[in-house]
């Protein structure tokens, strides 16, 4: 009796240890496969220096929309810097409606990710480096830029008018 105890322990133990490691094996597979399926963003930098590894394949880029938006047709073309470069982005028109601020002197521009089709020398767009944008989802909001008027700049400015409107009324003296 004490020995069928003992082979019930040790086929539970068993049991239990290869459950276990089929769960743990089980997990680590689905969450590698999920890391792997999500994607990351690629930098310009990354795009510049390796464009013929990624030439023709899809990735994603991340970054502020910049400039201006130029429309041509159903398609336009839109400017995006992650911080480092700024890319050429060929984006269907119908994508830039959540678009509400370009970056600028006077805004900050929408944070924008783009997935799409890397070119290194676009045989479309002349040879360009660009992306062809698949689908785009806006990362980020936008927002003006009041400009404050630097008050010693101001000062400056006025003093130095003031000098040259005095050196106009000496010359215009000595003139006659």
């Amino acid at each position: 009796m004490f020995k069928r105890k003992t082979k019930s322990a040790k086929r539970k133990v068993k049991t239990q240890s290869l459950k276990f490691l089929v769960l743990s094996f089980s997990f680590t597979f689905f969450a590698l496969r999920f890391t792997l399926c999500m994607a990351q963003s690629i930098s310009s930098t990354e795009l510049i220096e390796n464009a013929a590894l990624y030439d023709g394949k899809t990735v994603v880029y991340e970054g502020e929309v910049i400039g201006d938006i130029m429309v041509r047709g159903k398609f336009a073309w839109i400017n995006v810097n992650d911080g480092q470069n700024a890319l050429g982005i060929w984006v269907h028109a119908s994508l830039l409606n959540d678009i509400a601020f370009s970056g600028s002197y006077k805004s900050i521009g929408d944070g924008v990710e783009i997935t799409g089709i890397f070119h290194r020398a676009c045989p479309e767009h002349g040879g360009d480096l660009d992306i062809h944008a698949q689908a785009m989802r806006k990362a980020g909001s936008g927002r003006a830029i009041q400009q404050r008027l630097n008050p010693g700049k101001r000062n400056l400015a006025v003093f130095l008018l003031g000098v040259l409107f005095l050196v106009w009324i000496l010359s215009k003296l000595k003139q006659k």
